[in-house]
């Protein structure tokens, strides 16, 4: 089974972006900040946005900009 980093990676990298609640549907994953942190001290490349939805809370959605590692 594959770990919560190695999935979060596998999107990123296809250009997907991820958002707390991507995460948590689709990783079951509550700590997104921390496995971002993780893939960050593995050298990937990985970019934050805070975005706001509708009624304007704001929360950190991450992607790959350009060339990682």
């Amino acid at each position: 089974m594959k770990s919560q980093n190695e999935k979060i990676l596998k999107d990123l990298l296809k250009g997907k972006k991820i958002n707390p609640m991507i995460a948590l549907s689709k990783y079951g994953c509550f700590r997104l900040a921390s496995r971002i942190n993780n893939l960050r001290a593995d050298g990937y490349n990985i970019a934050t946005r805070m975005v706001a939805n509708p009624v304007g809370k704001r929360f950190a959605e991450y992607y790959i900009e350009g060339k990682t590692k």
